[in-house]
């Protein structure tokens, strides 16, 4: 859960490659298959703007 909040309050900031790295980081550790997508689909959306 840590690296998800991460990813999420580093997008509300602005820090889109900070928070690409942290759903990256979130990804890698989500144990089940809804919570992978919802993170990889947050995740589609920080890399548009990059």
């Amino acid at each position: 859960l840590l690296p998800a909040t991460r990813a999420d309050l580093l997008s509300r900031l602005g820090r889109t490659a900070d928070a690409v790295a942290a759903y990256d980081e979130a990804i890698t550790l989500a144990t089940n298959d809804t919570e992978r997508t919802f993170l990889q689909t947050r995740r589609a959306r920080m890399e548009r703007e990059v």
